[in-house]
């Protein structure tokens, strides 16, 4: 019937523009099979005729395009009705592709042919990169796409078993036997691993009912939560593991882990072995067991093992004409399968090879194959015998799915006795079990996933006494030599990059040794597998070619992803916690528009949303000429408290701080160690060893680590402590400002000279005991009150009813961006950027020369002293003239082709200004005050901006200092 497919659900589709019919639950190569189409794909260098390999989407011949989707794993994606499939990588059509006869040129694109072709004479390369371009490349974007809702979601569990072959459903049942909760995540769309597609014993019957048992005791287990369709795609410190499952990504967390990966079947290296209807014994078998598709009508199976004798036996019982077993070997390890075969009249040729694989025309197909005695390490006769087919089931061996557990440090060691990897090294709480250990034999395999659960079970203190025996199985698998190199080529050891075994072998004869630098000069394993068949044979290639063991080359890095993961699993939805002020409920009862800071809720404005410019004009005028409050509860806090909190103040922020006043305060800017403008805030000084000092919203939690990080070094004698949650605090602002404190701050001297510009005061507000600064953000007379956080919905409703005859209003973080613009202040992390140094900001005046340290002194003062290429300039535009919004860059001319120089990083329309106004960086020869610059805009239209001094409004801060 096939395990995975609905035969009562037909789904009709199209591929390259003809129709065909498959039933629910098939895969579009499977689909494509059972009708009789095997050719789905071009190769990329050659172009030659891609069909199915190992229908697991492990390997690059079955991509094809989908309407908005290019790269499409064939034998993965689902057909479904009205889907419309197109081939890739093509010339003309599929079937007669015009770049096929780039095959016939071989000879003359070499391994790193690129390389040494187009650098010479000067200038070839711009003749030759047009056509180059053209050719390269696989899929065709669609630049229309609109993008998909993607998230993230978090999961913790006790034990996480990563594949569920016999191995993983024996770890997993073990684990939730004990008590522990167990995660199991399996790559295929079902559980069971090789139970589904594999044969283990004579009769056929012993996977099916081993399956059938395990998995009704796995999905019954109120301690198990399953994953299908789910890879994991990377092993991080900890056990941290993320999982993509469709359209979201899991973040998983697991006291132990058991990887029960598997391995994946490897593949003989001799002439045309690409062709369609060649493939991999599990790739044949997953087609008749998980699709019911029969994957030919003659087979020819090529095997290193004895697992080749139970797939021609397999094959036999589905109806499938076997014509010979050609094994590798001189004998089998199992005389009774052997005898098997032999008694249904199958030829049995030992010590045989395949040498070469015969095509249909124009290479669709394999018609036949010549099989020869093998005399020597990847030597055969001269005499041959053909055998026609039309599959070619192989199978040199397995090579363990080893990418996790290298990428958590394991070792890969390579025994030339046995041809087989084992994997040690591997940090604590990360287990391994089944074949990716070592382990082949179906009753061995069991017993190793035991084995792997019990000693997580003994960490985690559930093992109940129970001890961990190790499992031996001297089971071989691998065949040590399957490469058969032709003198006329096409012998494939890497198929998505078209690299032939001389290609390897050339490549270590031009200099390149190392394996990883074979990889880089030859692009092996650089396609979409990743070195999953190729990782094997090109190790064995570069340790023959440069008289090494493969133990000593061994094989290329293996770095996350595991499997390809699109960006918007990276950037999709996450668990996003927010955080409300004291006062939120309040600001919600006057109708504000809500928006994101940081973990913070703000308000943006009050009234209608799709009145947002007429609300945020109107509050920045009723500031400039009346009063208005805003929540800043937001800001960062953090306290000093020592004997060395002054020093430890001069020492992280770039001003001088050793002499400041106690009751005064100064801007703090902070850079870090490559002198980059990270965050600013203000320094209180409440007390000789006291300072408080604040940050920005989203930059509170950096400064902090970054004090306990320099601290951890410094060793001053400090205390460092992360305030925010603790205060509420508002900023009360404009011209009426002091005459509606005075009302409620009855114990603090409000005059001019006794609470002056720049001053830090503590009294009482309405009863509440409160910190005051005398800033001006805004640009206005002004009182930032902070208060712990109890008393906060408290201050802003006595704020409220004392400024009432003052007619106070609210404003909010657009209006309050508006009019610091209008005073030039910036904002760290908008108006900045990972470059942005103090020179570029005009912030040298923050800087103390006279003090011999600051975080990132040494390299503000290297970069300060270059010349400079940007600086981040004020500028204005006419009212009604097209409006930059952020990003939007700056050009060194009036073309809109032009150079950029720079971009925009805050700009508005200021009715206080008249005109639009914005700060942006420009290159260094537009900054003159007066001169002029071009912007492109929306639509490709470009404005000419002016250069002009800041501030944009009351240059001399006479509003603040009233």
């Amino acid at each position: 019937m096939g395990l995975l497919i609905d035969r009562t659900k037909p789904v009709s589709f199209k591929f390259d523009g003809k129709s065909y019919q498959g039933f629910q639950g098939d895969s579009i190569a499977s689909a494509l099979a059972g009708c009789g189409r095997w050719l789905l794909s071009r190769s990329f260098k050659y172009h030659r005729p891609r069909g199915p390999l190992t229908m697991a989407g492990q390997d690059a011949n079955t991509l094809i395009q989908l309407n908005k989707e290019p790269n499409v794993l064939a034998d993965r994606e689902l057909v479904a009705n009205g889907l419309d499939v197109q081939g890739q990588n093509y010339n003309g059509s599929l079937d007669g592709d015009r770049d096929a006869i780039l095959g016939h040129f071989s000879r003359f694109m070499p391994v790193g042919f690129y390389y040494r072709s187009f650098f010479k004479p000067l200038g070839a390369w711009d003749k030759w990169e047009g056509f180059i371009r053209k050719k390269a490349g696989l899929g065709v974007l669609d630049l229309d796409f609109q993008p998909e809702y993607y998230d993230k979601a978090y999961l913790f569990h006790d034990v996480v078993v990563v594949g569920s072959g016999p191995a993983g459903l024996s770890a997993a049942l073990k684990a939730a036997n004990a008590g522990a909760s167990v995660l199991l995540v399996e790559e295929q769309p079902i559980l069971g691993g090789s139970l589904t597609y594999n044969r283990f014993d004579v009769e056929g019957e012993q996977a099916d009912q081993l399956r059938e048992d395990l998995l009704a005791s796995v999905e019954q287990h109120a301690n198990i939560e399953v994953l299908t369709s789910a890879a994991c795609n990377g092993w991080f410190a900890d056990n941290y593991l993320p999982v993509i499952q469709g359209k979201r990504m899991y973040k998983v967390r697991a006291k132990e882990c058991i990887v029960a990966s598997g391995s994946f079947e490897q593949h003989v290296v001799f002439r045309n072995n690409d062709l369609p209807g060649i493939m991999m014994s599990s790739a044949a078998t997953r087609l008749m067991k998980h699709y019911a598709v029969k994957p030919g009508n003659r087979a020819v199976v090529l095997t290193g093992n004895d697992d080749g004798y139970l797939t021609a036996l397999e094959l036999l019982d589905q109806g499938i004409e076997v014509a010979a077993v050609v094994d590798m070997r001189n004998a089998a390890e199992s005389d009774a399968i052997a005898s098997a075969v032999k008694a249904r009249g199958v030829e049995v040729l030992t010590g045989h090879t395949v040498y070469e694989a015969i095509p249909t025309r124009g290479n669709k197909h394999v018609r036949a194959v010549d099989v020869r005695r093998i005399t020597a390490k990847g030597e055969v006769a001269s005499q041959s015998q053909r055998f026609d087919c039309d599959l070619l089931c192989m199978s040199a061996g397995y090579m363990p799915v080893y990418q996790l557990l290298c990428q958590a440090g394991g070792q890969l060691k390579y025994d030339d006795t046995a041809a087989e990897f084992s994997l040690s090294k591997l940090p604590k709480n990360l287990r391994i079990a089944g074949s990716v250990n070592g382990v082949h034999g179906l009753s061995e395999v069991l017993h190793d996933g035991e084995r792997a659960a019990i000693e997580a079970l003994h960490t985690l203190g559930l093992a109940n006494g129970e001890v961990a025996v190790e499992v031996n199985c001297k089971r071989r698998v691998n065949f040590d030599w399957p490469i058969f190199s032709h003198p006329k080529g096409k012998d494939f050891v890497d198929y998505d990059e078209d690299l032939q075994a001389k290609d390897i072998v050339n490549a270590t004869r031009l200099g390149y040794r190392d394996v990883q630098l074979v990889k880089r000069f030859s692009t092996v394993g650089m396609g979409p597998s990743q070195g999953r068949h190729s990782a094997l044979p090109t190790a064995r290639l570069v340790a023959d070619a440069t008289d090494r063991t493969v133990t000593e080359t061994g094989v290329t890095t293996a770095r996350p992803p595991f499997s390809p993961e699109k960006l918007a699993h990276v950037a999709g939805r996450i668990f996003d916690p927010y955080r409300r002020t004291a006062m939120h409920h309040r600001h919600k009862e006057l109708g504000a528009k809500m928006m994101p800071a940081g973990n913070w809720q703000r308000p943006a404005f009050y009234g209608k949303p799709e009145e947002r410019d007429a609300c945020m004009h109107a509050e920045a005028e009723h500031v400039r000429n009346k009063v208005g409050v805003i929540d800043v509860s937001t800001l960062g806090g953090i306290e000093l408290r020592g004997p060395d909190a002054a020093e430890f103040m001069n020492r992280i922020y770039t001003f001088a701080f050793l002499k400041q006043p106690v009751g005064k305060t100064r801007y703090a800017v902070l850079t870090n160690e490559h002198g980059v403008v990270i965050d600013d805030g203000v320094s209180c000084r409440l007390a000789d060893e006291h300072f408080y000092v604040t940050a920005t919203t989203s930059g509170v939690e950096r400064v902090y680590r970054e004090m306990m990080k320099w601290n951890a070094q410094w060793r001053l004698d400090v205390d460092i402590t992360n305030v925010t949650s603790a205060f509420a605090a508002v900023n009360l602002a404009g011209p009426d400002s002091r005459k509606v404190l005075e009302k409620l701050a009855t114990d603090i001297d409000l005059s001019p000279e006794g609470f002056p510009y720049l001053a830090y005061r503590e009294g009482h507000v309405a009863g509440i005991p409160a910190r005051l600064l005398r800033v001006g953000f805004v640009g206005e007379l002004g009182y930032e009150i902070h208060v712990p956080s109890r008393f906060g919905e408290a201050l802003w409703d006595v704020l409220q009813e004392a400024g009432k005859e003052f007619d106070i209003r609210p404003f909010g973080v657009e209006t309050q961006r508006l009019l610091r613009l209008e005073k030039g202040h910036i904002i760290v992390s908008q108006d900045t950027d990972g470059m942005s140094h103090p020179g570029e900001l005009s912030l040298e005046w923050a800087i103390s020369r006279k003090k011999p340290f600051f975080v990132g002194r040494r390299s503000v003062d290297i970069v300060m002293a270059q010349p400079q290429t940007r600086k981040l300039v004020g500028f204005t535009l006419p009212k009604g003239t097209k409006k930059p919004e952020e990003g939007h860059l700056v050009l060194s001319s009036s073309d809109s082709s032009a150079d950029i120089t720079g971009n925009v990083t805050s700009c508005e329309y200021s009715p206080s200004v008249g005109s639009i106004i914005g700060l942006a960086y420009v290159g260094i020869k537009q900054i003159e005050v007066g001169s002029q610059f071009p912007i492109r805009v929306d639509g490709g239209d470009v404005v000419q901006a002016t250069v002009v001094d800041l501030p944009f409004f009351d240059p001399d801060n006479a509003r603040q200092a009233l």
